[in-house]
């Protein structure tokens, strides 16, 4: 299995799709990617819970368990996350969990990543810091949390949200570590990320919402008598990927 850690290069960063489910991490496989991440609010929608509480813990293991049979490695998303949710994950096959501040004291998250380091040593911390998530963005504040969490540990840095090419520039500069950035469509293009020096690109809930729209489209079409798109996996090919 090639090394996690690894795929993060400079000029060619690791596109990481997220996924909710055994199927989306299959078919994901099947188109090539090199590694796959957990989406945390694909996993709990899925299962009927909330995101951002902490309450999906034994979905995220579970999801875990299967992912760990395919030929790629995978990250976790754990929410704030703790040392034994980390370690749990670890010890199934994960080669990397995700973990967000959620805006509480930077240097809380940082000694929760000390922690996790020391527990498991081997394990991608990705630390990631909300300070443009769902708020206009505070770049000052970014820096300081991305150079204390990698000053813990972390082996990457997570900003979701962060947009402005100068603001990425900014962050990848901070810090010796991989800088992740979540794809915003109409804003991102993967050239040039990679060319501010970005190393990591995931997706985030992007597929799973793309999914869902999908689902009502599809069901609008055939109540309504349009044309339903004819290219789509066959039921033999996705029965077959769970027979084996």
């Amino acid at each position: 299995m090639t090394d996690f850690a690894s795929l993060h290069r400079a000029g060619d960063p690791l596109v990481l799709p997220n996924v909710w489910d055994v199927a989306s991490a299959r078919i994901l496989v099947e188109a090539g990617f090199r590694a796959l991440g957990t989406t945390s609010l694909g996993v709990a929608a899925a299962s009927g819970l909330p995101d951002g509480v902490g309450a999906t813990d034994t979905e995220a293991l579970r999801l875990a368990l299967h992912l760990a049979e395919l030929p790629v490695p995978f990250t976790v998303d754990i929410e704030t996350g703790s040392v034994g949710t980390a370690a749990a994950v670890a010890g199934v096959g994960a080669a990397g969990v995700n973990m967000e501040d959620a805006m509480r004291p930077a240097e809380a998250h940082a000694a929760l990543i000390r922690s996790v380091k020391r527990e498991v040593p081997g394990l991608f911390v990705n630390a990631r810091t909300d300070t443009y998530w769902q708020r206009p963005g505070d770049l000052a504040e970014t820096l300081r949390r991305v150079r204390l969490y990698a000053g813990a540990g972390a082996d990457g840095v997570f900003v979701p949200g962060l947009s402005e090419p100068a603001d990425i520039a900014a962050v990848v500069a901070a810090v010796d570590v991989p800088v992740n950035v979540l794809f915003l469509p109409g804003r991102h293009t993967v050239a040039a990320l990679a060319d501010l020096g970005v190393r990591r690109i995931s997706t985030g809930s992007l597929l799973f919402r793309a999914a869902l729209a999908a689902v009502v489209d599809t069901a609008v079409a055939v109540r309504d008598g349009l044309d339903v798109r004819m290219d789509l996996p066959s039921y033999a090919r996705v029965n077959a990927a769970h027979a084996e």
